[in-house]
């Protein structure tokens, strides 16, 4: 549980929520964010050269004043749902000034103790659930805290190879760097997947590998207290914690890779090109005789090493084609030109069919422009992350959105209700008496209608691209060829 003090917060916060001071916390919460602004900007106790001449004393800049007001802006910023004992980050920022106190005085007293987990489960998108683990806000305020001092101390010993959950990285770097293995001529992958990555990291060889580098001990007992603090399941029962990094943590991402950075360091020293993020590689090699080699060696290295297991059905060595990496996939059929194209994986595309079909009911009972900018904020957020796709997707692009338009063009149809409305609907928007006949008349439900010709004339791609995202025309607006590359073509 935490900390007898912070828990009497917790409860003043309930009970001034059971009294109704809804109102009273959020001008609480307006008034501390000067206050937090203000004190997130000085300096710690112990800047980077004061750590490089005492190591020892982490824990002072941890439970600096400076560091929690930082840890919990990010919390406040990250939002997230409240953990076990129900504090919103709103209640958190009501009584930043007397909760960071305490935090202080118990970290420094070595007596903090992070509450329980709440699991949560929600669906993976090619099938089963995910489990989440949601502590509570104090404990996740202490865990970004731990963060943002041990980052910068792990950060630069990290394999540039690796790009999950690292700054100024990503699913974008990971790619770039694939697609240049490939286009090198490194045309097989060892394609890996950890089974149960997150569940199954062993706590006193992560330990033991901290302490390498962290000589605080009071630091690695504060990880170690966190690493082992009960889930709570849904049904309400306690389990207790003997391995993994439970996901939904800041600290989670860092310490999974503390763990991986020894593979990576295994693959560079054996000469190796690879990609990873988080608990996905990929090896690139020239032959697939490399690869089952390679694949064979690797096995044992996470076994025996790491104790860590491989996920068989999800592993392999393949093809390009058949990588699937992080919701790309990589096209480089013709093997004379170095050229590889960048398509979407049939993941990402089930994924995002699912997403506009929960966005776009056949029952939906507000304006249809409602609904458009519903969509528009999804899909503008989408093409964002999916921009990296080359000109051979540009046709998957237009036909998800000759799918968006169709399901819309549906609802219009379900909402005139009756036949003989939505005849004079199509009348009025200056569509023939014949066509729109033919599309109020047709005998059929509202999804066959939606692709009559009356209702595609008087709902053409042009009336939609004025009202919302096009993944297509998006696509080509974030992709407009650099100055270079068209006096590349001019030539």
């Amino acid at each position: 549980m935490d900390s007898a003090a912070t828990r009497r917060l917790c409860a003043d916060s309930h009970r001034r929520q059971q009294q109704g001071g809804d109102d009273g916390r959020r001008s609480d919460a307006s008034e501390n964010r000067p206050w937090l602004l203000h004190t997130a900007k000085r300096k710690t106790t112990a800047g980077p050269a004061a750590r490089a001449a005492d190591p020892d004393r982490l824990l002072e800049e941890v439970a600096s004043e400076a560091n929690l007001a930082r840890a919990l802006l990010n919390v406040i910023r990250n939002k997230g749902a409240p953990g076990v004992d129900g504090q919103t980050v709103e209640e958190a920022e009501a009584q930043a000034p007397r909760l960071l106190a305490v935090l202080r005085r118990d970290l420094l007293a070595e007596r903090f103790r992070p509450g329980d987990i709440r699991r949560v489960w929600i669906p993976k998108p090619g099938g089963g659930q995910r489990g989440l683990g949601i502590p509570n806000v104090v404990t996740r305020v202490v865990q970004q805290a731990v963060l943002q001092v041990l980052e910068p101390i792990y950060e630069p010993s990290f394999h540039t190879s690796s790009h999950g959950f690292r700054p100024n990285r990503g699913a974008h770097t990971a790619i770039a760097e694939a697609t240049g293995y490939l286009e090198a001529g490194y045309r097989v992958v060892v394609d890996l997947d950890l089974a149960k990555f997150f569940d199954r990291v062993h706590h006193q060889r992560l330990l033991d590998r901290m302490s390498q580098r962290i000589t605080d001990r009071r630091v690695l007992n504060l990880v170690r207290r966190m690493l082992k603090a009960a889930v709570v399941m849904p049904d309400g029962t306690r389990v207790a914690v003997e391995e993994g990094t439970p996901q939904g943590g800041p600290l989670s991402p860092l310490l999974s890779n503390i763990v991986l950075d020894e593979f990576d360091q295994e693959l560079a020293r054996r000469g190796l090109r690879f990609v990873r993020y988080a608990d996905d590689a990929n090896i690139f090699v020239r032959s697939e005789r490399a690869g089952i080699r390679i694949m064979a060696s690797l096995r044992r290295f996470l076994e025996h090493r790491l104790r860590l297991q491989i996920n068989e059905e999800k592993s392999a060595v393949r093809k390009p084609e058949q990588v699937h990496f992080l919701g790309f996939r990589f096209l480089c059929n013709d093997r004379a030109s170095p050229n590889t194209g960048i398509t979407l994986s049939d993941k990402a595309k089930r994924a995002v069919m699912n997403t506009i079909r929960e966005l776009t009911p056949p029952n939906w009972g507000r304006s249809i422009n409602s609904c458009m900018e519903a969509l528009s904020r999804y899909l503008n957020g989408w093409i964002a992350h999916y921009r990296l796709c080359t000109p051979e997707a540009a046709r998957e692009l237009g036909a998800i959105d000759a799918h968006v338009r169709r399901r819309l063009r549906a609802i219009i149809v379900r909402q005139r209700k009756r036949s003989r409305f939505l005849y004079r609907h199509l009348l009025a928007r200056k569509i023939s008496k014949k066509a729109a006949a033919g599309a109020a008349y047709c005998g059929k439900g509202s999804w066959v209608k939606s692709n009559r010709p009356g209702m595609t004339k008087a709902y053409p791609p042009a009336w939609f691209c004025e009202r919302m995202v096009s993944l297509k025309t998006r696509w080509s607006e974030l992709n407009t060829p650099r100055v270079s590359d068209q006096l590349t073509l001019a030539l």
